[in-house]
């Protein structure tokens, strides 16, 4: 079966003013996401994600010009080998970097979808998991800067709608960060497993401060209090049994874990399917982790396509932690673009769709209702 095509759909929706949520780099009104077609001799397709990495015309270019040219003519079912291929050729020397780690994810992605349909068995049987349920949280673009009361309201729906556990937005100020996490603590009790991502916001005495705060809150994990090659600034504030640090969606490839490893302050890890690498990678993460004691808590991106691959990932290892659910209010990407919507279960979990390889079909008459937008994604 070879590789007789690449194909890459950079897309992107507005976010109406209603939905717009501000987190620690803004307020969101637009998302966007790369898609990656992998056509094969034998007429079966394989999809992909690739994260935007907020540049979604950038990458779908490097994807077409660069990835495509390495990929065609390959056998679809040696991965590891067109992995290594363009690793040598792209990212290991004189290569995008991060970029290509992101175009690299949405092609190793639908070369696995491939791989399944091929063998006629969904990807987590492929990968010898089952389609166990998985813990999800809710999170996604969702739950920011709003009042407590507002954001009260928000976790009382997400409880009510089955979610065990949610993830909210901190990142302003050490004060008013810690009077909202304790407004939804009160309102929902111990019960609720409440997780915060500071999206990078914090300085060194504002994450020594917050984290305290937290702690006597119970909340669960403090994600990115610092940009994630700020290597110092996670030494100097140091591991914690009682809040760990989290970190690994902007981390690429398994040598950024790596270096995780060896700082040993970073102890719940969330490599992300379309940024890190893809499956391939992710997979070799996921290893490290366990041998590390590590959870693996992965971060999803915008469409089904992530969703299913993370979910098939989460069943077939071990150390497989929370699944991050899009608990988005509006994202067509997932709930229009892609079927079936993965949903939550009465309790709180998801399962890895059924079907051949992702298990994920891709509505191709809808790609064209959403044009990519250039601009910021936030302002």
């Amino acid at each position: 079966m070879k590789i007789t095509d690449v194909q890459a759909f950079p897309l992107s929706f507005a976010v109406p003013p209603a939905e717009q949520v501000s987190l620690g780099i803004g307020r969101t009104v637009k998302r966007d996401a790369v898609l990656v077609r992998v056509d094969t001799d034998s007429g079966l397709t394989g999809w992909g994600e690739a994260h935007a990495g907020r540049a979604p015309t950038v990458i779908a270019e490097l994807i077409t010009s660069t990835l495509r040219p390495l990929a065609l003519g390959a056998q679809a079912d040696d991965i590891d080998g067109l992995w290594q291929r363009i690793y040598r050729l792209q990212l290991a020397s004189h290569g995008t970097g991060a970029a290509a780690a992101l175009a690299l994810s949405g092609l190793d992605m639908a070369l696995w979808d491939l791989r399944g349909k091929a063998a006629g068995q969904p990807l987590y049987a492929l990968l010898g998991g089952t389609a166990r349920a998985l813990p999800a949280y809710a999170g996604g673009i969702s739950f920011g800067y709003g009042t407590p009361a507002a954001l009260v309201d928000e976790a009382l729906a997400a409880q009510a709608a089955g979610y065990r556990a949610l993830k909210l937005r901190v990142g302003l100020d050490v004060d008013t960060d810690v009077a909202r996490v304790r407004a939804v603590r009160e309102a929902c009790g111990r019960t609720l497993d409440i997780l915060v991502d500071a999206n990078c916001a914090y300085t060194l005495a504002d994450a020594r401060r917050a984290r305290s705060a937290f702690e006597a809150l119970a909340v669960g994990w403090l994600e990115e209090p610092f940009p994630a090659h700020d290597h110092r600034a996670y030494l100097a504030l140091g591991k914690s049994d009682e809040l760990p640090l989290a970190a690994g969606e902007n981390h690429y490839l398994r040598f950024d874990f790596e270096r995780l490893a060896d700082d040993d302050v970073v102890t719940v890890w969330q490599p992300d399917l379309s940024k890190c690498g893809g499956l391939t990678e992710a997979l070799r993460i996921a290893q490290a982790a366990d041998a590390r004691g590590i959870l693996i808590h992965p971060h999803t991106s915008v469409t089904g396509l992530n969703v299913a691959a993370t979910l098939h990932f989460l069943a077939s290892i071990p150390n497989a932690g929370y699944v991050e659910a899009d608990y988005s209010r509006h994202n067509p990407l997932r709930t229009a673009l892609c079927s079936p919507v993965v949903e939550l279960d009465a309790d709180g979990r998801m399962r890895p769709p059924a079907g051949n390889g992702l298990g994920v079909a891709v509505d191709e008459r809808l790609l064209s209702r959403f044009p990519v937008a250039r601009g910021a994604g936030y302002v």
